[in-house]
């Protein structure tokens, strides 16, 4: 018997609403370079008051769901948008918030704070470089 992804994050979405933190691995590269899927997991919990910069899990367009990054906060409103992304954004609501990302846990079974200092200011620089982006991620992907 398959499981489909879906359900597999609507369970993890269940269990966060009732306080559990929990573990679940990421696919694909639109969070590149901070969360690289299928090598690493990252660790949720309950949303808190959206702000700028938070990674979330969220159910985006009514469709899918997606681990990005909140770019913006306008009232209920929210947009996020990949780290690995050049373009494109997604749209939701607070409501459509169903846990943030607190860590990253690479294949080796290490926690990284998705938060700490150093996380931060480096993913404000990669805010920044969009319109390079493309390079960049070409040359991550070379190396």
């Amino acid at each position: 018997m398959v499981i489909s992804d879906i359900r597999i994050i609507e369970e993890a979405v269940k269990l966060v609403d009732d306080g559990v933190i929990v573990t679940l691995p990421v696919n694909g590269t639109s969070m590149l370079p901070f969360i690289i899927g299928g090598r690493e997991s990252v660790i949720l919990q309950k949303p808190r008051q959206p702000k700028i910069g938070d990674v979330v899990l969220a159910w985006v367009e009514g469709c899918r769901y997606v681990v990005h990054r909140i770019i913006r906060v306008d009232g209920e409103n929210v947009t996020l948008m990949g780290d690995g992304n050049l373009a494109g954004t997604e749209h939701c609501t607070t409501g459509d918030l169903k846990a943030i990302a607190t860590h990253v846990v690479s294949r080796d079974g290490k926690r990284h704070d998705l938060y700490c200092p150093w996380r931060q200011r480096a993913s404000r620089l990669w805010w920044h470089l969009r319109p390079i982006r493309r390079y960049l991620l070409a040359i991550y992907r070379l190396l």
